[in-house]
């Protein structure tokens, strides 16, 4: 058999990658690639890889990554009940438990034809933006659908009325590759019926979202903030059409505006008030950053219903619980990169850096030295992705701002762990809504500033974009 270097020159020569070509060459695999989350990288690569702990923590810390993972993955129940430590679920809710969306920590999808719920999948409501708003839009980003909120919420507890239904129908977009071959794209097409509270307001704005995977989400937090502006200035400094910003929110416990980082659009600040938040429009559970149920004033059954509020006024979701979930999600493991060495995988890698897709999904960090967790710190991990906003086109838009984001902007989603979806979720749906069915779906709707390097995809033949899947399955 050829050596490797033998059989990649012949590969990269018969996908049209000469040595005269501007893109990075890449012959082997960088040291240490395999490891996208560094020193916390696991293994194995099964239907339950992106449930692990990260494979540098101790044994003696493990105790509190199990206990946090029991309460991410066990249900709430409804209050009043004799299990008080998980009781207090809605009154009006998306899902009874974290895993519910988060399946085996991995990604949502939208709901099939006639499913009775959404479930791992949510809509995001507002109205737009107008000046008497401005200390609405400054701390929570938006402006909220005056009677149903900013989260449709289509599960209720007895005696509360659901909000309505969710169902996505599809639209059939055909796009052509430049050899002629055509792949037919699907557009979503939202349908809210059912309303259980009357009309909406007539200029609400949608985004459905699909729940995103949970792994090296600790790692993306002990980022330097500074790396990911660094990242910005070069973008502007380059001037290719490329100019991610990053998206500017409100911090709940510090309560001051500051850089966004986690959320399809960057709008939470940090882990834990990403946590908050999901535990409120998600599951209606009170935390003591936000005490109170997810009911707007038109919602009175929401309002009265009872509560699983301790006797002195302690939230449903308790400080310490609180604290165990935000370890669990810290420290899920990134798994190994498979095949890094195979010739089609550094081949598909070059054609990556050729179409430009690292402008945005930056591949490498070194993570902090003071990173909330000590297995966590001075990590060189490879997520692809730089946390930025990018204006992705009109194809992708939801028209719905969120803070510092355009109707038209979406946060690089990190790629690590893109390649095991199909293992762990039982599905291959990608992008914010879910709307593509496999990884080259989701390339090809990238526009926008994206536009540059869909269209060097679509000037590349089969086997080329058999070489550009197979890197991305690689991550």
């Amino acid at each position: 058999m050829p050596s490797l270097p033998l059989r990649l020159s012949a590969l990269l020569l018969a996908l049209g990658l000469s040595a005269c070509d501007d893109a990075p060459r890449f012959t082997k695999a960088e040291p240490g690639e395999a490891r996208s989350g560094g020193a916390a990288t696991v293994r194995k690569t099964d239907q339950n890889s992106f449930s692990l702990p990260s494979a540098n923590l101790p044994p003696s810390r493990r105790v509190d990554f199990s206990v946090g993972n029991s309460f991410f993955r066990s249900p709430w129940v409804i209050a009043p009940s004799t299990t008080t430590a998980r009781d207090g679920l809605g009154p009006l809710f998306n899902t009874n438990a974290c895993q519910g969306c988060h399946i085996k920590d991995g990604r949502g999808h939208p709901p099939p034809p006639n499913a009775p719920n959404a479930v791992s999948m949510l809509v995001r409501l507002s109205i737009p933006d107008a000046p008497e708003f401005a200390k609405v839009i400054e701390q929570i980003g938006v402006v909220p659908e005056p009677v149903y909120g900013g989260q449709f919420q289509d599960m209720a507890v007895p005696g509360v009325a659901p909000e309505g239904k969710v169902r996505v129908d599809y639209t059939p977009v055909p796009i052509r590759f430049k050899d002629g071959t055509e792949v037919e794209l699907r557009k979503p097409l939202l349908q809210i019926t059912q309303l259980g509270y009357g009309p909406m307001h007539p200029d609400t704005r949608f985004s459905a979202r699909v729940a995103p995977p949970m792994i090296g989400l600790g790692l993306l937090e002990a980022i330097p903030e500074e790396a990911i502006l660094a990242n910005a200035a070069a973008q502007a400094k380059a001037k290719n059409g490329i100019h991610g910003r990053p998206n500017q929110v409100w911090d709940d416990a510090l309560q001051k505006t500051v850089m966004g980082r986690f959320g399809w659009k960057a709008g939470q600040p940090n882990l834990n008030q990403q946590n908050v938040h999901a535990f409120s429009g998600d599951m209606g559970l009170t935390t003591s950053l936000r005490p109170f149920d997810d009911c707007t004033d038109a919602q009175t059954a929401c309002k009265q219903a009872p509560n699983g509020n301790g006797p002195n006024g302690e939230p449903e979701v308790s400080d310490n619980i609180l604290r165990l979930v935000l370890f669990y999600s810290r420290n899920l493991a990134v798994p190994a990169r498979r095949g890094i060495n195979d010739a089609e995988v550094i081949a598909g890698k070059n054609l990556f850096f050729q179409a430009g897709c690292d402008s945005c999904h930056t591949p490498k960090y070194t993570t902090a030295a003071n990173a909330a967790e000590p297995e966590l710190a001075n990590q060189v991990i490879r997520p692809y992705s730089d946390l930025l906003l990018h204006d992705m086109g009109d194809g992708l838009a939801d028209h719905r701002t969120e803070f510092q984001a355009s109707g038209r902007d979406w946060r690089t989603p990190p790629l690590w762990g893109i390649g095991l979806t199909q293992a762990v979720s039982g599905h291959t749906q990608f992008l914010h809504d879910g709307r593509a069915r496999n990884l080259l779906e989701a390339v090809l709707w990238h526009g926008g500033e994206a536009q540059a390097a869909q269209q060097q995809v679509l000037s590349f033949n089969a086997e080329q974009r058999a070489a550009l899947l197979a890197f991305l399955n690689s991550l």
